[in-house]
């Protein structure tokens, strides 16, 4: 299982320049480094624990009194990459859930959890952009596992203070759904 390490910087300029120095720190990938919403800057890597780690600590650095917020989270859960690359493939559905979150940070941990707690398909983590810097995590499943695993990721935005809300779509339409492929 690879390991996300992210970092949210409120400069776009301070984040470009991070990024490059995280990239040349360790040997990661980089999954996303862009500006978001509103006029922050995203940089997210994957690799293993060590190199990440390595490449956070540069990042974290270099970014200093520029940096909003910062997560290391080893051993996700395979579908989260691709959730977050907006790649999944999704070919029935009987319930969708949805969690919003105010913290990017939140957002990926919350779709982790809930991928790790119940039988669902992450749809897509979003992540800053066109939502005024918030995150939110679609998901589909069956109804109970698809309500297990809203109600795991939303416990990880209460805990924090970072939960907008949650709901669970019990057979959407097919109009709602394909929308959110």
């Amino acid at each position: 299982m690879s390991t996300i390490g992210m970092i949210e910087l409120n400069s776009i300029a301070k984040g470009i320049e991070t990024a490059d120095i995280m990239v040349k720190a360790a040997e990661v990938d980089l999954i996303m480094s862009k500006p978001i919403c509103p006029g922050k800057y995203l940089i997210l890597i994957t690799g293993d624990v060590g190199a990440v780690n390595s490449s956070l600590e540069a990042g974290i650095d270099n970014g200093s009194q520029y940096i909003v917020d910062k997560l290391l989270l080893p051993r996700v859960h395979p579908q989260l990459l691709k959730a977050i690359n907006q790649s999944t493939y999704i070919d029935d559905v009987n319930a969708v859930g949805v969690l919003e979150y105010y913290s990017i940070a939140t957002a990926i941990v919350g779709a982790d959890a809930a991928a790790k707690a119940a039988r669902i398909q992450l749809i897509e983590v979003r992540l800053g952009v066109g939502v005024g810097g918030k995150g939110f995590v679609t998901l589909c499943g069956d109804v109970s596992a698809v309500s297990e695993a809203i109600d795991v990721g939303a416990n990880i935005g209460s805990e924090n203070g970072m939960l907008v809300n949650k709901v669970v779509i019990p057979s959407p339409t097919k109009e709602v759904f394909y929308k959110l492929l």
